[in-house]
């Protein structure tokens, strides 16, 4: 129905234009060993475009046995319903159409940012393992919600379109968080005691913590 062909590893290292990297950082040079002979007997020009948490553009290289052009993207598992946040760079060698073809073709699964790659990694702790944060916040905010007696189902619905209207907000009014937070907080009312109990139990200090140690683990795999 898509007009898409199967194949194996050795089948796309030796004929697709865009080569996607899709394995855990700890699988790549094993995977990146099978094919590198593959790649080396092409005459033509492709792309490796890498998906691993950590790993640099030059490792990938070092991996494939060969300076071809690279492109590093990190994306996130809302990508798969069109509302991901997809980071990219590239390696010197990639040309701007190249990068505009790969931008295009990405751009029905979110919203695309060019990040330098130093920044990768710290890109990553936010937007590749935010959604698992989030998760665990309208989990938690629905769970809040059951205990006060409403019904599971309406519970979760209630957390998770209120977390995707909040989002939304900051995207579109380009105000900062803490004054969206304070239009919320009515003098004396029920969401600024809400919000003392959450500074009680260092939800901020907690999430900046959660980044920082996703970013210390993603680093990890560039040594």
């Amino acid at each position: 129905q898509l007009g898409c062909q199967a194949g194996d590893n050795a089948a796309v290292a030796a004929n697709c234009q865009y080569i996607f990297l899709g394995v855990k950082p700890q699988g790549m040079a094993a995977m990146l060993a099978d094919i590198a002979p593959v790649l080396a007997a092409r005459t033509d020009r492709f792309v490796l475009v890498t998906m691993a948490a950590g790993l640099t553009m030059d490792q990938i290289r070092s991996m494939a046995g060969g300076s071809y052009p690279v492109i590093r993207i990190m994306p996130n598992t809302p990508a798969s319903i069109g509302a991901g946040m997809i980071l990219y760079t590239l390696s010197d060698n990639v040309t701007d159409a190249e990068c505009l073809q790969l931008t295009v073709g990405l751009s029905a699964a979110g919203r695309l940012d060019y990040l330098q790659e130093s920044l990768m990694d710290a890109g990553s702790a936010v937007s590749g393992c935010g959604p698992a944060f989030v998760y665990l916040f309208i989990e938690a905010l629905a769970d809040g919600g059951v205990e006060c007696g409403l019904p599971r189902a309406k519970a979760l619905e209630y957390a998770a379109q209120t977390v995707c209207g909040a989002a939304q907000m900051v995207l579109e009014s380009k105000q900062h968080p803490g004054i969206l937070k304070d239009a919320v907080c009515s003098p004396g009312g029920t969401t600024i005691a809400g919000v003392h109990a959450l500074e009680r139990g260092a939800f901020r200090a907690d999430s900046m913590n959660a980044v920082c140690a996703a970013y210390e683990k993603s680093k990890q795999f560039s040594k």
